[in-house]
């Protein structure tokens, strides 16, 4: 019970870390502070999840860095893709998308982050995880299993309210899937913007939210903007 008290608390911090990560990226991109990530917490559970997967499963590459670093990427990689695709699936909506980047797999990664995977998984294994973990075990253990228990019923609650505003958005998607591709983010954000203070927080968090449908007639555009090229070739020819 004790190790997993401890490795929730670092399943906090290094979700605390990944928030503040994009938040210090989003000032330096938009000059704004934004709070990022799904939950309304200051955490995105998503970096705290990839650095206790390296943790856990990355142990026996100590010996190998350059090996830990590419596992890093990989694993890293893989839950990347998986919650893009799982969130979608659930909201009907994707979250992020890379389609723009250069060397992306279905818009939901690319080179351009998993480089930094490794480089931070590296970073984690070698130096940052042991920092935390010997500030950790020199904490009482009855003290850090009662932070652990408070900071864990704070985290569902926050996964509870959180739900419950997505599901306003999930709502206001299947209402909008009717219009035309550049109309339906539109039209969601300017209902979501009326709404209260957590509505709106979701629609700065995710600037680049688009739902599946629009993603499916930007896919087919495309497709059909290739093959009137390739027709236009043959005509030349």
């Amino acid at each position: 019970m004790n190790k997993i008290f401890l490795y929730f608390l670092l399943f906090l911090i290094y979700s605390f870390m990944g928030w503040l990560m994009e938040v210090i990226l989003t000032v330096i991109k938009e000059h704004k502070f934004v709070n990022r990530g799904f939950l309304i917490g200051p955490y995105c559970p998503i970096y705290g999840s990839g650095c206790l997967l390296i943790i856990i499963l990355l142990n026996r590459y100590l010996d190998s860095p350059i090996i830990l670093f590419f596992m890093a990427i990989i694993i890293c990689s893989i839950l990347e893709y998986l919650t893009s695709y799982v969130m979608e699936k659930i909201f009907n909506a994707r979250w992020w998308d890379y389609s723009d980047k250069r060397f992306n797999l279905n818009g939901r990664i690319c080179l351009e982050t998993m480089i930094p995977f490794g480089v931070l998984g590296t970073l984690i294994t070698y130096v940052i995880n042991p920092f935390y973990v010997k500030i950790l075990s020199s904490i009482p253990e009855i003290i850090l299993n009662i932070i652990a228990i408070i900071l864990f019923l704070v985290f569902i609650t926050d996964i509870g309210v959180s739900c419950n505003v997505v599901t306003t958005l999930k709502k206001e998607i299947k209402k909008a899937e009717k219009d035309q591709t550049e109309e339906i983010t539109k039209k969601i954000r300017a209902v979501l913007g009326k709404r209260s203070i957590l509505h709106r927080r979701l629609v700065h968090a995710f600037p680049n939210l688009k739902t599946s449908r629009e993603i499916l007639l930007e896919l087919q555009a495309k497709v059909n903007n290739a093959i009137e090229k390739i027709d236009s070739k043959k005509n030349r020819g």
